[in-house]
């Protein structure tokens, strides 16, 4: 029996799908290699929009439902990379999703944008110093492309990670979306289905590659990573390829068969000759 300490990692997201979306690969490679894999909701999605017909009455302005029926959703997509849960910020529902910045959501006492700041923090906090993670990933400033509650998010899990103390990880990450490997992906995608559209020239939010410290390589994960986008199929549609998906705004984009990184806090670790680090718990 190895003496080595059990590998932890902790990744905290706004809502359910974006665990799936932008680190699905990650959970599941790091499930794969004995890591111990904590994901962190923060919200239900309850402002989500609904793609199709047949889960639309649940939307906010009508049952009001939708959060409810994504953490069914959530926990499908979790069972499909190999993690228990869902796990939620203090409780299910304690906080509700904010919309977009200056949509009538944002005004909801209860939205999480709203949220009292030390008792958010706390929350993230104690589950820090209950799975001890040597790393952990949020998102970057701009919550990867603006929406207020994944700028909360930031926000919380930076200062929980700064107040953990001795309890505090090795490393802390943003996930991110690579400028030069989207566009990649972009150009290598065929024919889309039938509805959808590409994106115009810089209408998908990025991360200039060069900020970039850190890819993982996911290739070998991919059947979890897809199980988990179509475990959200209110909010995601995979193309009949795999290699391509779409919200419900039908734009085309690509499954990205590698994941990147900004590591933000913390030593880097051994890089290779591309200069970028290849595993989150490099040097570790």
């Amino acid at each position: 029996m190895s003496d080595a300490p059990t590998r932890s990692l902790l990744l905290v997201h706004a809502h359910p799908d974006d665990e799936s979306i932008t680190t699905g690969g990650t959970i599941a490679h790091y499930v794969r290699e004995g890591v111990e894999v904590t994901v962190l909701t923060c919200l239900l999605g309850e402002e989500g929009e609904v793609i199709g017909p047949e889960w639309a009455e649940l939307v906010a302005d009508r049952a009001d439902q939708l959060g409810g029926y994504r953490i069914k959703e959530l926990s499908t997509a979790l069972h499909e990379l190999g993690v228990a849960g869902p796990r939620f910020l203090v409780a299910p529902g304690r906080w509700r999703d904010s919309g977009m910045a200056g949509t009538p959501a944002a005004a909801n006492p209860r939205a999480f944008v709203n949220a009292d700041p030390a008792e958010a923090i706390a929350g993230i906090l104690a589950v820090i110093r209950s799975v001890r993670p040597q790393v952990v990933v949020c998102y970057d400033e701009v919550g990867g492309y603006g929406h207020p509650d994944h700028i909360q998010v930031h926000r919380f899990t930076t200062a929980a990670v700064e107040a953990a103390g001795p309890d505090a990880p090795a490393k802390l990450y943003w996930t991110v979306t690579d400028h030069d490997a989207l566009n990649a992906g972009l150009a290598r995608i065929g024919a889309v289905p039938h509805g959808w559209r590409r994106p115009a020239q810089g209408e998908l939010p990025t991360f200039p590659s060069e900020s970039v410290t850190t890819v993982l390589d996911v290739s070998g994960v991919m059947d979890a990573k897809l199980a988990a986008l179509r475990a959200h199929a209110t909010q995601v549609t995979v193309a009949p390829s795999g290699a391509e998906f779409a919200l419900s705004n039908n734009i085309a984009q690509p499954v990205l068969a590698e994941e990147h990184y900004v590591l933000a806090r913390g030593q880097l670790g051994p890089v290779g000759d591309d200069g970028l680090e290849h595993d989150l718990f490099a040097g570790l």
